[in-house]
């Protein structure tokens, strides 16, 4: 089965040096200067990852990611020319599940890539295994299912990507114990945690807390260990 990376950018040596990189390893690439091309190929054709610019001369990548996450789970790696950290964040609050700032090496982001899809490859597969024993986590109103990724807050659907699910997940494993960032990066995401990978991991823990209605100043599950990481109790 062939795996679907779709790219958007316009700069096309950025395109054509991704396209390279990722055919090298067996993956199907459909490159794109445009927006509105993008989403056009999303709409018709199943698509593993996508890696987005966010500046795009048409609709900006920011767009194209709210659009995707209307419909789709499939991961998302953004790529910006920006070092604010309002930028990453942005998009990564969108639902987007990983961004690389340009100029980038190109190992790198084939790396995350493939941490991405393996990461979901996984997500996939569980789901469409009905037949094996399900998985419950169940405590103070919260219910996760491993197999099917759903998870419910006092009976209510909480809408979870993949990877708010997964650190879901981990923390749930692990409750009334602080798990460090970085082993929550180590678990979730796969690969080796930089220093700034903890602007990823705070991000996506601040948006399930917006999903739970919870908050970090008064946190009825999610809590902050100050100079340790996070725990959920």
């Amino acid at each position: 089965m062939t795996t679907n990376i779709l790219i958007a950018d316009d700069e096309q040596a950025i395109v054509d040096l991704i396209s390279i990189y990722l055919k090298n390893e067996n993956l199907t690439v459909f490159p794109f200067y445009t927006g509105l091309d993008a989403l056009n190929c999303i709409g018709s054709t199943k698509i593993d990852l996508a890696i987005l610019d966010i500046m795009l001369p048409d609709i900006d990548g920011y767009s194209i990611c709210k659009r995707i996450r209307e419909k789709h789970k499939f991961p998302i790696i953004m790529l910006t020319a920006k070092v604010e950290e309002t930028d990453k964040i942005t998009g990564l609050t969108l639902g987007a599940d990983d961004y690389i700032t340009k100029p980038f090496r190109p190992l790198e982001l084939v790396a995350r890539v493939k941490a991405q899809l393996r990461r979901f490859t996984t997500y996939s597969a569980q789901e469409q295994e009905p037949t094996r024993e399900r998985r419950l986590i169940a405590f103070s109103g919260l219910v996760l299912d491993q197999d099917s990724h759903e998870c419910t807050l006092n009976e209510r659907i909480l809408s979870l990507t993949p990877t708010e699910f997964s650190i879901l997940w981990v923390l749930c494993l692990n409750r009334a114990r602080a798990v460090s960032a970085e082993d929550l990066f180590s678990q979730v995401w796969g690969e080796k945690y930089f220093t700034s990978s903890n602007n990823t991991v705070m991000v996506h823990v601040r948006h399930l807390r917006e999903k739970m209605h919870d908050s970090a100043e008064h946190p009825k599950y999610i809590k902050t260990v100050w100079g340790i990481g996070y725990k959920i109790e």
